[in-house]
C-alpha cells in the first residue's frame, strides 16, 4: 500500500493508532465491506450464490481501486452499485416476476426508462434526490481517504476474481428458472453475464445456420389476390387461459369448456413458449410467426431485441393484402418495447392503455367495447386486422377482481386461487359472447374471422398439474418444455364467413404457427416466407422449434436473414 505523499510511514501509523480521525478513516474503508457482508447474508441463500457474490464484490472493488486508487471511495462506489442493482432487481421482480439479468444491460433502451418513469412518476425525483446526497459523500471520501493502492496489484486482483467467476459460472451454470426467485440478486446478475456474453459470441442474439442453400423471394406489395371476399380478422389474446380440467380433481362450474371450442365443435391445443407470466413470448409468436426459443438465454427480452430488426409477421402479410392493422394493448406501450415491436411487425395503429383511457386492469368488456368503437370508424371496403390483448385474467388470483361483477357466481369448492381463476374465466366467456353479439348487431353484413388463444398457463398451474413436485422439480420440467405445462387452447369462430379448410388448421400447433393458421383459414395467399413455413409445419406435424432439435428453426431463421426479413441478429 502506498501512503499519501504528505505523510511519512511512522507518522501515519502513529496517527492512525491514536488519532480518532485516523480511526474514522479506517472505519470508512471497512464499513462498505461490512455492509456488503450483511447484504450477502440477507440476499444470497446458499454457498454457490454467496461464492458468486464475493467474486462479484471483488471484481467491483478492484475495478474502482485500479481506476481511483482510493479503497474507501472504491468500497462506497461498489456498495452503491450493489444496492442500486438489488433495488432495481426487486422492482423488476414486482413487475414481471423475474430478477435483473445481465442482458438487461445488453439491450437497455429508451423504452425501458420511459416505462419505469411512466409507472413510477416520482422515480425521477427520487433519482435526483439520491444523486444530491451521494455525490457530496463520494467527493468527501475522495479527499479524506489517506490510503492509496497501486493500480497493478488491483488490476491483478480484478482479473483473478473475474477468471474465478467465469470458471465457476461455466462449470456450474445457474438454472434459468432461478431467475424467478426473489433472491440472489448480485450473484445471478454476475453469473448471467458470463453465460450471456458466451452465448452472444457463439451465435449472436438469435440462433441461425451459418449458410443456407435455398433462397426466399421478397413478396411483392401487389402480389396478394385472395379468392372471394376478405374477412375482417380479429385475434384475441386470452390472458393466462387454459382448460384447467387438465389437472386432476378440479371442480368446474356447469358448462365449463365450451369457451375453448371452435365453430366446428373442436377443442384445439395451442403450445405456448412460456408459463406463468411472460405474455410477450406469445406476443412474439403470434405476430412475428417465429419462436422465442431461437433467442436462447435472450428469449426473455425477445420483443425488445426484435424491435426494429424482425420485419416479418402476420400484420405485414395482411397489409400486403390490403388490410388496415390495429392493436389494442392493455399496458403502456413502452413495456417490453411493445409499441416499437408491434409496429415493426406491421401494426399501423397501436393503442396502449393511455390511449384507450384504461384505469389499472380493466375487464375484457372494456377492450371489446373499444374494439367495436374502432371497428365502426373504419372504411367499409377496407378489411381490418385487429389484435385485442386482454388482461383481466392476469395474476394475482388471491384477490377478487372487480367483486361487483358476477354477483351470482358460486364457488365450485377448490382452493381460493383456483376458484377466483374460474370466476375470471367465466367473466371472460360472458364478455366474449357479448362481443360476438355486438359484432353481429353493428356489422350485420360484414364477414369476420375471430381467432382466440391462451397466451400461457397461469403461474399456479404446475402446482395443480403436479401437486407433489417441489420448486426444483417444476423448474426442471419447465426447462425441458414439458407440453403439459405449455398447452393452452386456440379457437376459431366466424361470422358471415366460412373458414377455409386447410391441413395447416391442425388440432395441436406450436405458437409460431398461429399466423399461418389464420391466413389459411381466412383464404389469404401466403407470401414466400409463410409458404416455406407451411412446408415445415406439415413436415413436422405442427412442431416448430423442437423439430429436429431446432434444425428446422435455425435453417428458417437463416432464410429470413438472407431475404432481409431479419437484420442485425
Amino acid at each position: 500500500m502506498a501512503l499519501a505523499p504528505d505523510q511519512g510511514p511512522s507518522a501515519t501509523a502513529s496517527a492512525v493508532s491514536v488519532n480518532p480521525v485516523g480511526n474514522w478513516r479506517l472505519l470508512a474503508v471497512a464499513a462498505p465491506h461490512l455492509a456488503a457482508l450483511g447484504v450477502m447474508l440477507h440476499t444470497e441463500t446458499d454457498l454457490g450464490s454467496r461464492t458468486g457474490f464475493l467474486l462479484s464484490w471483488g471484481i467491483l472493488n478492484f475495478f474502482w481501486i485500479a481506476l481511483l486508487r482510493r479503497p474507501a471511495l472504491s468500497g462506497a462506489l461498489s456498495l452503491t452499485l450493489v444496492v442500486v442493482l438489488i433495488l432495481l432487481s426487486r422492482l423488476k421482480h414486482d413487475i414481471v416476476q423475474m430478477t435483473a439479468n445481465f442482458v438487461d444491460l445488453m439491450v437497455i433502451d429508451r423504452d425501458t426508462a420511459a416505462f419505469l418513469f411512466t409507472i413510477f412518476p416520482n422515480l425521477r425525483w427520487s433519482v435526483i434526490g439520491a444523486a444530491l446526497v451521494i455525490i457530496p459523500l463520494m467527493y468527501a471520501l475522495w479527499w479524506h481517504d489517506p490510503f492509496r493502492i497501486r493500480r497493478l496489484p488491483a488490476l491483478a486482483g480484478k482479473l483473478a476474481c473475474l477468471a474465478a467467476l467465469v470458471g465457476y459460472s461455466l462449470a456450474w451454470p445457474d438454472e434459468a428458472w432461478r431467475g424467478y426467485y426473489d433472491d440472489g440478486y448480485l450473484s445471478k446478475f454476475a453469473r448471467s453475464g458470463v453465460t450471456a456474453v458466451s452465448d452472444f459470441i457463439n451465435y449472436g442474439f438469435m440462433e441461425s445456420d451459418a449458410v443456407a442453400a435455398e433462397r426466399l423471394k421478397m413478396p411483392l406489395l401487389d402480389s396478394c389476390h385472395p379468392a372471394g371476399r376478405r374477412p375482417n380478422i380479429i385475434m384475441i389474446h386470452d390472458e393466462s387461459s387454459f382448460d384447467i380440467r387438465q389437472a386432476a380433481g378440479i371442480k368446474v362450474p356447469p358448462g365449463y369448456g365450451s369457451h375453448f371450442k371452435s365453430f366446428d365443435g373442436k377443442e384445439r391445443i395451442f403450445l405456448a413458449e412460456s408459463n406463468g407470466g411472460p405474455s410477450w413470448f406469445t406476443e412474439y409468436n403470434v405476430l412475428a410467426g417465429l419462436s422465442s426459443r431461437s433467442f436462447g438465454r435472450f428469449s426473455y427480452f425477445v420483443t425488445r431485441i426484435a424491435s426494429g430488426r424482425v420485419e416479418r409477421g402476420l400484420p405485414l402479410a395482411l397489409r400486403r393484402c390490403g388490410y388496415n392493422t390495429i392493436s389494442l394493448y392493455p399496458a403502456y406501450g413502452a413495456f417490453m418495447s411493445a409499441r416499437s415491436f408491434q409496429t415493426t411487425t406491421g401494426i399501423q395503429h397501436f393503442y396502449d392503455a393511455h390511449d384507450l383511457g384504461a384505469k389499472d386492469v380493466e375487464p375484457d368488456s372494456f377492450f371489446y367495447d373499444k374494439a367495436l368503437g374502432l371497428m365502426s370508424q373504419q372504411t367499409p371496403n377496407t378489411p381490418v386486422f385487429m389484435f385485442v390483448y386482454l388482461a383481466a385474467n392476469h395474476f394475482p388470483w388471491e384477490t377478487r377482481f372487480l367483486p361487483d361483477l358476477m354477483p351470482f357466481w358460486r364457488k365450485p369448492g377448490n382452493e381460493p386461487v383456483v376458484d377466483e381463476y374460474l370466476r375470471r374465466q367465466a367473466m371472460s366467456a360472458d364478455d366474449y359472447a357479448a362481443f360476438i353479439a355486438g359484432l353481429k348487431k353493428k356489422f350485420p353484413a360484414q364477414p369476420f374471422l375471430i381467432v382466440r388463444y391462451g397466451d400461457h398457463q397461469p403461474e399456479f398451474s404446475p402446482h395443480v398439474l403436479d401437486p407433489g413436485l417441489d420448486e426444483a422439480g417444476v423448474g426442471k420440467k419447465l426447462d425441458k418444455y414439458d407440453p403439459r405445462y405449455y398447452a393452452t387452447y386456440y379457437a376459431i369462430d366466424a361470422i358471415n364467413f366460412e373458414p377455409v379448410k386447410s391441413p395447416a388448421v391442425m388440432d395441436t400447433v406450436d405458437g409460431p404457427y398461429l399466423p399461418l393458421v389464420i391466413q389459411e383459414a381466412a383464404g389469404i395467399p401466403l407470401d414466400p416466407s409463410f409458404e416455406e413455413q407451411k412446408r415445415i409445419m406439415l413436415r413436422c406435424k405442427g412442431v416448430f422449434y423442437a423439430c429436429k432439435d431446432g434444425a428446422e428453426a435455425r435453417r428458417f431463421n437463416r432464410l429470413l436473414i438472407d431475404a432481409g426479413f431479419v437484420r442485425g441478429l
